[in-house]
C-alpha cells in the first residue's frame, strides 16, 4: 500500500453489472483511480465496450449471475488475468414485475427477480470468498436500494429481494469479520441514469419529491461512495448499509 488508505491503485476489482448505469460508472471510476477492473455482465458486448475505456487495466467477461458455473468462471478469469482479487462490487439487478400488487404477480416473475437480485449475489460472494480468505483480505460491496429499506408499492419482488440482500450482507459480514474481509451494502434512492430518462416525467417528479434534497443522485456520487467502500480505509465498517438517498432514509 502506498500510504493512502483510500488508494486502490493496483487492486483488482470485479464489477458485476458493468455494462451500464451504476456498474459502468463505477468500473470506469475505479480504473481512473488505478485499479485493475474486471467488467462482468450478461451483455458481453456492452461489458466489452465498457472495458475499452482503459484497455490496459480493464477486461470483460460475460457473466450470468443466476448460473453457478458462470460466477465461478468469472473468478477464474480475474485470477488468470490479474492473479489476485481485492474487491467485488455487485451492481447486477432487475426491477422485476412493476405496477402490480402482490396478488397479481406470478410466482415465476418473483422467482426470476429472486434469481438475479438475491441468489445471484449469493453465488458471486460464494465464488470469491475462498480466495479472499486465502489472503485474509477482501472487500465486498453489494448495491441494494432504498426499496430494500422502505419497500416500494407495486414492486414486491424488487423490494423483498433488495431487503433480503441487506440481510445477507449483515450475516456474511459477521461470518468473516475476523478474516480481514468487509461486506457492506449501498442503498441508493433515485440515481440519474439513462434509464431514468425513459420514464414519464411525472414518475420522476414523484420519486424526486420524496428526497429531502429535492434532486436525484448522480452516478459520480455512487461511484465515489463505492470506491471508499472497497478501499483499505473501509477496515472497521462491516455489515452496514450506506445511505445514498439525499436524506430519504437516515437509518
Amino acid at each position: 500500500m502506498n500510504g493512502d488508505p483510500c488508494s486502490i491503485v493496483g487492486h483488482t476489482v470485479i464489477v458485476v453489472g458493468a455494462a451500464s448505469g451504476i456498474g459502468q460508472a463505477a468500473a470506469k471510476y475505479f480504473a481512473a483511480l488505478g485499479a485493475h477492473v474486471v467488467c462482468a455482465d450478461v451483455d458481453a458486448d456492452a461489458a466489452q465496450l465498457t472495458a475499452t475505456h482503459a484497455a490496459e487495466t480493464m477486461s470483460a467477461v460475460q457473466t450470468d449471475v443466476t448460473n453457478e458455473e458462470s460466477t465461478t468462471a468469472l473468478v477464474e478469469h480475474a485470477l488468470n488475468r490479474w492473479g489476485r482479487i481485492h474487491a467485488l462490487v455487485n451492481c447486477a439487478g432487475i426491477s422485476g414485475p412493476l405496477g402490480k400488487r402482490s396478488h397479481e404477480v406470478a410466482p415465476e416473475e418473483l422467482d426470476k427477480t429472486y434469481a438475479v437480485n438475491l441468489r445471484g449475489a449469493f453465488l458471486l460472494s460464494r465464488a470469491v470468498l475462498p480466495h479472499m480468505l486465502e489472503h485474509q483480505y477482501g472487500r465486498i460491496a453489494m448495491v441494494s436500494s432504498i426499496a430494500g429499506k422502505e419497500g416500494n408499492p407495486n414492486m414486491v419482488g424488487y423490494s423483498s429481494t433488495k431487503a433480503g440482500l441487506i440481510g445477507m450482507v449483515k450475516g456474511q459480514a459477521k461470518e468473516y469479520a475476523q478474516d480481514g474481509i468487509t461486506v457492506n451494502a449501498l442503498a441508493p434512492a433515485v440515481i440519474r441514469t439513462p434509464f431514468l430518462d425513459t420514464q414519464p416525467q411525472q414518475v420522476v417528479d414523484y420519486m424526486t419529491s420524496r428526497i429531502p434534497m429535492g434532486r436525484t443522485g448522480t452516478l459520480e456520487e455512487v461511484a465515489t461512495m463505492l470506491a471508499w467502500m472497497i478501499s483499505p480505509a473501509c477496515s472497521f465498517t462491516t455489515g452496514f448499509t450506506f445511505d445514498l438517498s439525499g436524506g430519504r432514509a437516515t437509518y
